[in-house]
């Protein structure tokens, strides 16, 4: 009786989803969604009862894992408390989220600008730097999304920007360090950082300092690769701005939060940005809520002056109450810590040992719970398993990989030629290896495309 009361929900659920719903980046009569019936931990089900180690978090949101109790009885009881209240309001949780907020960000940070998601949080950092500096120009990398909303696919340097163009105005292309596929023909991580600064610098130059308000980077690049900086890359930049003063925007709504083991990926190097946009893992989405922490300088900058921008839902009295206790519960139960021991003894350790078995892997990077696999048909050349911004047949090998992980119970973030390893962050350290085990088996249909001696 509970399968056909399954499957009745699940072909109405379907039914409605595809007469109704329209999906992102997708060609609607190519897709099929899955409908979920349930969550929990790390682990999600569909209607048929079969349950898949979530290695995605969703969309690397899913830090604290799924229906952390305590978090969704903080949502209940604010819901019961107070739904709602407009931004012009002052209000308790609001406070207090922007302030725990500021207290774990890093040390020259003032102030905090609620917003509901991540291209909000970005769209209003590259306003803010523009009104601090009076200038228009802001430089964006190739390998980077920063949301989809006009200004923020605008910065965005992946294929996803082409369909929107021509954009905002102003924003002018950069190369990032990415060793594996030098830009700057380096052949070690000092060279790659030292001629990825060298670029950026020639860049100014020829782009005049006095016309360049910003300069935005996620600090570890996110779905275009999990691109870790060189040690000295994001100090580098960080010269550059002081040089110039330019606005170092360090866009974290993929890579903080835990997600690589502290509470922002940039405190990993020691570097202080003038902007940090947030949103996904600050909460995990239970509430849609991102941000923009600013500043001392830049926050002083609106003191005198009104900021021209709002929204009716920032700082969602819902929304903050779900990050004042994600936070909580972060320091509570020790997930910055256990985030570093996945990546160190776990996930780190893991993935290289694939990477030994099994040709197809090109290259593993990572930190915390931020990694990925590069996955090539030939070692020595680096060819990618699938071309660039690959689709239909020409995507078939990534196809087949991520179908094998999914018909063993995993499912997986696939990007290009990559999978990204990215649990929550409270995954536990034999989930992971259970995940990795499925991984190991999965790898064999990449390597059935290997092509290299």
């Amino acid at each position: 009786m509970t399968e056909v009361i399954g499957a009745a929900a699940e072909a109405e659920i379907r039914a409605d989803d595809r007469a109704y719903v329209l999906h992102s980046w997708s060609a609607q009569a190519a897709i099929d969604p899955l409908p979920i019936a349930g969550a929990e931990g790390s682990y999600f089900w569909d209607y048929t009862g079969k349950r898949y180690l979530d290695f995605s978090s969703q969309l690397v949101n899913m830090n604290i894992g799924y229906q952390h109790p305590r978090l969704v009885e903080a949502i209940k009881e604010q819901a019961e408390r107070l739904c709602m209240i407009s931004p012009a309001f002052a209000n308790d949780v609001r406070g207090k989220a922007a302030r725990l907020i500021v207290e774990r960000a890093t040390p020259n940070m003032d102030k905090v600008f609620f917003t509901n998601g991540g291209a909000e949080a970005n769209e209003n950092a590259v306003r803010m730097a523009r009104l601090h500096t009076g200038r228009h120009k802001v430089l964006a990398a190739y390998r980077s999304y920063h949301g989809a909303t006009a200004g923020a696919i605008a910065l965005t340097g992946d294929p996803r920007r082409w369909a929107s163009e021509p954009g905002t105005p102003g924003i002018v292309r950069y190369w990032g360090p990415y060793l594996y596929r030098s830009a700057f023909h380096a052949t070690t991580e000092a060279e790659e950082s030292e001629r990825a600064v060298q670029h950026l610098r020639d860049l100014i130059e020829v782009e005049g300092a006095q016309t360049i308000a910003a300069i935005v980077l996620e600090t570890v690049v996110g779905t275009n690769g999990i691109l870790v900086p060189p040690a000295g890359y994001l100090a580098g930049v960080r010269e550059l701005c002081d040089q110039h003063g330019i606005v170092m925007i360090a866009d974290e709504v993929m890579s903080g939060f835990g997600r690589c083991g502290e509470w922002f990926a940039i405190q990993h190097w020691g570097v202080e940005p003038d902007l940090i946009t947030f949103a996904k893992g600050v909460n995990s989405g239970y509430v849609p809520l991102g941000g923009v922490v600013m500043s001392q300088a830049i926050a002083a900058t609106f003191n005198e002056r009104a900021y021209p921008g709002g929204l009716t839902y920032s700082g969602h009295p819902l929304a903050c109450a779900s990050a004042v206790a994600s936070i909580e519960i972060f320091e509570d139960e020790g997930i910055l810590e256990h985030a570093r021991m996945l990546g160190t003894d776990v996930i780190g350790p893991g993935l290289r040992e694939l990477a030994e078995r099994h040709p197809s892997v090109g290259e593993v990077r990572g930190l915390g719970v931020f990694w990925a696999l590069e996955l090539v048909t030939d070692r020595q050349s680096r060819t990618p398993l699938v071309p660039f911004n690959a689709a239909g047949d020409a995507a078939a090998p990534m196809n087949a990989f991520a179908a094998a992980c999914k018909d063993r119970g995993l499912w997986p973030f696939t990007h290009f030629n990559r999978t990204h390893v990215v649990p929550p962050c409270t995954t536990t350290a034999d989930e992971a290896r259970a995940g990795l085990a499925i991984l190991d088996e999965a790898l064999t249909v990449a390597d059935g495309y290997y092509v290299g001696a």
